[in-house]
């Protein structure tokens, strides 16, 4: 939610830089308001993605089996979180 949110936020403050030319009577001034709210929504954008990409789940497998050839036990390991399975 939080990387569409930093997406909205940066269209809404290109339109106002880029799209709109309104006088506002110098009350307000559109384009600062514009470079700001992109600026947060990078911000928000990048905090976000940065948040999403740590909560990966990590899953790990242990089996163990018994040889039927040599009589040893055999164990493999295996790790979902794009690390080789070991």
């Amino acid at each position: 939610m939080g990387i569409g949110t930093g997406i909205a936020l940066v269209v809404i403050g290109a339109i106002l830089v880029f799209a709109l030319n309104i006088d506002t009577g110098g009350y307000v001034d559109l384009d600062l308001i514009g470079y700001i709210l992109m600026i947060a929504g990078a911000i928000v954008f990048l905090i976000s993605l940065v948040l999403v990409m740590r909560s990966r789940r990590v899953e790990t497998v242990d089996r163990t089996a018994v040889d039927p050839a040599t009589g040893e036990r055999v164990t493999r390991r295996s790790m979902r979180n794009n690390d080789p399975i070991a």
